[in-house]
């Protein structure tokens, strides 16, 4: 019976230690939480002001100015898709890695079924090992970002992804991640970021004025040199900026279920804890009361 009081005493306080642990990566996982919605609030300040730019000049007001778009802005054929696979580094988040990668496994293979080909471009050594213990050709890959990426630490990848579009080595891009949609839930998404074709403008921002009976329009911009020019390197930076923001958006993401799994496994750390409590205290009453008996017994047996 001793033995078994010991033992469950080392069971108790193993249970305390990892329940500290957890407690403490959950508290980290909020912390880091907090400052990755902030920077995903920054961005969207950037990116919608840039996407009111883009929408201004592609209305109809420009139309008469602008010959090309340098195909950011054409849908070709789609015969091979290009898929951005952002995933963790680490694990201990819950089901956040393998809800993407099921998700996009489910896009690939739909994409198969229509004659489409494909490129793997993967952010994070899980998705990484996934596609490659698979025998799935990652053409790009990026591990070890920061909990709070800065846009000069995907530079190169988002950068070279823009690029290989503008080659035509693939048609289309999507940005398969987890969407963070709060601290408890997120949901597996797959944004087409290539061709960007999202910036029409329904409604201009013009001035419309009238002089001696004739109608003038003061378009909001002033535009130099042309505007093919100011197209050809905002559009790219665009394209850049939306999947910058899908990473920003997926490391939200990571970081609430880190805290959802931490949270839960301290929740079952204390509940193992209470149980094991219980056994402890009916294991020792069952010592008492054999011990009492064995006294009365052994006095009985005296007198």
């Amino acid at each position: 019976m001793g033995a078994n009081l010991n033992e469950i005493q080392t069971r108790i306080a193993s249970t305390k230690k990892t329940s500290q642990i957890t407690k403490a990566m959950q508290m980290v996982s909020a912390a880091k939480l907090g400052k990755s919605e902030a920077a995903s609030r920054r961005y969207q300040i950037y990116a919608n002001k840039v996407r009111e730019i883009l929408a201004e000049l592609a209305s109809a007001q420009y139309s008469d100015l602008v010959s090309t778009h340098n195909g950011m802005t054409e849908c070709r054929p789609v015969k091979t898709t290009a898929y951005v696979v952002i995933t963790s580094d680490k694990g201990l988040v819950g089901g956040y890695n393998s809800s993407v990668l099921k998700y996009t496994m489910n896009k690939i293979e739909a994409g198969k079924k229509n004659g489409q080909d494909y490129v793997i471009i993967a952010l994070g050594s899980m998705g990484i090992e996934f596609f490659k213990n698979r025998g799935m050709d990652v053409a790009y890959e990026l591990r070890g970002l920061s909990d709070s990426p800065s846009f000069e630490e995907v530079r190169k990848i988002v950068s070279t992804t823009v690029t290989m579009y503008q080659n035509e080595m693939f048609d289309q891009l999507l940005v398969c991640y987890n969407h963070h949609v709060n601290s408890m839930t997120s949901e597996p998404r797959a944004e087409m970021m290539l061709p960007v074709i999202d910036i029409e403008s329904t409604q201009s921002n013009a001035e419309v004025t009238e002089v001696d009976g004739e109608v003038k329009i003061r378009k909001p911009y002033i535009v130099e040199p042309e505007i093919d020019a100011v197209l050809n390197v905002l559009l790219p930076q665009y394209a850049e900026s939306l999947i910058y923001g899908a990473i920003v958006d997926a490391k939200t993401a990571e970081h609430a279920a880190g805290m959802t799994a931490m949270r839960s496994a301290t929740d079952n750390a204390q509940n193992i804890i209470k149980d094991l409590t219980i056994q402890f205290n009916r294991a020792r009453q069952a010592a008492i009361t054999q011990e009492i008996t064995e006294i009365v017994a052994g006095a009985g047996a005296l007198g």
